[in-house]
C-alpha cells in the first residue's frame, strides 16, 4: 500500500512561473527552461521562426531557429499542445523581458483537423459576424481577448461573493426546476417533470426572500431563465443572475449603500487583478474609473430631466411612460458620466404598476414603490428594493392584483410567520461585464449564449 503525496508542488514549466523566476533573478539568460502551451500561431521567416504559444492567461514569443533548433517546424501546426525545452535570451524588446530559443519541441497533443476560423488572428476575429464567432465558439473562446471578456466575468463573480462574505452574507443555492414562477408573469420556460408541469426558473425571488428568514443575510448565484422572445443587443434568455437579499433593513436605501460599495470593491478588485484582460478593451494603462460618487434620482425627476432636454413629442410621450426606453437610459447614462464623472447613476421610486407584487409601496405615495434600478453607463443591469414583509399587506396587494393567493401558497408561508423588514437586488452579470468592456452585444459576455434562436454549442 502507498498513501498519496498531495502537497501541491510548483509546474516549473509553466510560463507564469518561469515568470516570476526571471523577474526575481533565479532565472537569468542562458539557463535551460522547459516550458508547456499551445501553439497559437508560427511566423515563419528566413532561417528562423517565431512560434507563439499559449498558456491559460498570455501568449508568449519562443524562437525557433533553422540551425540551432534540433526539431523540424514543418511537424507542428497551431493549436497543437507542446513542450519546449530551450534557453532564455533577455531580451529588453519582448513584453517578458526574455524570449526562449527553442531546442527541442515535444508534441503532447496533436489535432485532427485544421481550426475552421484562424484564432490566432485577433483582427479576422473581430471581423467575423457575430453568429460565425457563436457557431464556431468551441475554438474561438481560446482566441486571447474573447478569452479575456471570460476571465473579465469570473473576477466580477469573484468580486461578488467576496463582498458579500465579507459583509455577513451566506451563499445558498436555490431550485431552477419550479412549480410556478416567482414574477407571476408567463415569460417562462415550461417542462415535463415526470408528467407534471413544471417551469425553468425566472427567478430565485422567493428563495431568497425564504433565506433571509434563516440567516438575515443571503446571496446566490446562478441560471435565470426568461422566454422572453426579444432579440436585441442587451437580452439573452439564459442569463447568470447575481442576487441577493438582506434582513432588518431601516430603509431601501440601505440597498443602495450596500450596491455602492460592493460596485467599488468589483472595480477595485477588476482594476488590480485583471490588469491585461482591461488592456485589451480600455488601452494600454487605463483601468475601469474609481467610484466614489453615486448619483441618485427619483424615476419622476428622471423622467423630467430627460423631457427637459428633449423638448417635443419624444419628451412629452418619455412623461406618459411608466418605464425607461433604452435611448432614455443612454442618455441618463451619459448625462450623469458627464456632470458628475459617475458611469453609474441609482433611479429609485419606480411606479407601482411597473413592479411586483411584492414590491412594497411607498407610504408617501402608494403609486410608486421603495424600488430602484442601478444604470451602468446607460444600462440598467440592478433591480432591487424593498419588499413587502408583512403576511396582510402581501395579501391585500394581491388581491388588489386580481391574482390568485393560492398559487403562491409557499411565498405566503414564511409572511404568515413572521419576516423581518427586508430588501434585495438581482443583479446581470453579463449586462455588467458587457458595460464594464464596452461591448457591442450582450452575447459577447457569456461563453455560450442562449437566445430565441441558438442552443449549440
Amino acid at each position: 500500500m502507498e498513501f498519496l503525496n498531495y502537497e501541491k508542488r510548483e509546474d516549473t514549466a509553466e510560463i507564469a512561473t518561469i515568470i516570476q523566476r526571471f523577474e526575481s533573478g533565479e532565472l537569468k539568460d542562458k539557463d535551460k527552461v522547459s516550458v508547456k502551451g499551445t501553439i497559437h500561431r508560427i511566423k515563419e521567416m528566413s532561417g528562423f521562426a517565431f512560434v507563439i504559444l499559449r498558456s491559460p492567461r498570455i501568449v508568449f514569443q519562443c524562437l525557433w531557429d533553422a540551425e540551432k533548433s534540433h526539431c523540424d517546424l514543418k511537424d507542428f501546426s497551431v493549436e497543437e499542445c507542446v513542450i519546449a525545452e530551450g534557453i532564455i535570451i533577455s531580451e529588453e524588446r519582448s513584453r517578458l523581458g526574455f524570449d526562449i530559443l527553442i531546442e527541442t519541441m515535444t508534441r503532447v497533443s496533436g489535432r485532427a483537423a485544421v481550426p475552421p476560423v484562424e484564432i490566432g488572428n485577433d483582427r479576422k476575429i473581430e471581423k467575423l459576424n457575430l453568429n460565425t464567432l457563436l457557431d464556431n465558439r468551441v475554438i474561438t473562446l481560446r482566441n486571447p481577448k474573447v478569452r479575456a471578456i471570460m476571465r473579465v466575468c469570473d473576477g466580477v463573480m469573484y468580486a461578488f461573493r467576496e463582498f458579500l462574505r465579507k459583509e455577513g452574507f451566506v451563499e445558498f443555492i436555490p431550485p431552477k426546476i419550479v412549480q410556478s414562477g416567482a414574477e407571476g408573469g408567463a415569460d417562462m420556460f415550461e417542462v415535463n417533470y415526470f408528467g407534471q408541469k413544471a417551469y425553468l426558473n425566472q427567478s430565485p425571488q422567493m428563495y431568497k426572500q425564504i433565506m433571509v428568514g434563516v440567516f438575515q443575510k443571503a446571496y446566490t448565484v446562478g441560471p435565470v431563465f426568461r422566454a422572453e422572445k426579444f432579440s436585441t443587443n442587451r437580452h439573452i434568455n439564459e442569463f447568470l443572475g447575481l442576487d441577493l437579499e438582506m434582513g432588518f433593513i431601516n430603509s431601501f436605501e440601505d440597498l443602495l449603500e450596500l450596491e455602492a460599495r460592493m460596485f467599488k470593491y468589483i472595480y477595485k478588485i477588476i482594476n488590480e487583478e485583471y490588469v491585461p484582460e482591461l488592456e485589451m478593451f480600455l488601452g494600454k494603462g487605463s483601468k475601469l474609473p474609481e467610484l466614489n460618487r453615486f448619483p441618485k434620482i427619483k424615476f419622476v425627476e428622471a423622467k423630467e430631466l430627460f423631457a427637459k432636454a428633449h423638448p417635443g413629442a419624444q419628451g412629452q410621450q418619455a412623461l406618459l411612460e411608466p418605464d425607461f426606453s433604452p435611448e432614455e437610459e443612454k442618455w441618463l447614462g451619459e448625462y450623469f458620466n458627464k456632470e458628475y464623472s459617475s458611469p453609474i447613476v441609482f433611479i429609485t421610486h419606480y411606479p407601482s404598476v411597473k413592479r411586483p407584487f411584492y414590491a412594497m409601496d411607498d407610504p408617501a405615495d402608494p403609486t410608486y414603490t421603495l424600488s430602484f434600478d442601478m444604470l451602468l453607463n446607460g444600462l440598467e443591469v440592478t433591480t432591487g428594493g424593498q419588499r413587502i414583509h408583512d403576511y396582510e399587506q402581501q395579501v391585500e396587494k394581491m388581491k388588489q392584483r386580481k391574482m390568485d393567493t393560492n398559487e403562491f401558497e409557499d411565498y405566503l408561508t414564511m409572511h404568515k410567520y413572521g419576516m423581518p423588514p427586508h430588501g434585495g437586488m438581482g443583479l446581470g452579470l453579463e449586462r455588467i461585464v458587457q458595460h464594464i468592456l464596452g461591448l457591442e452585444n450582450i452575447k459577447l459576455a457569456t461563453a455560450f449564449p442562449r437566445d430565441r434562436d441558438r442552443l449549440n454549442p
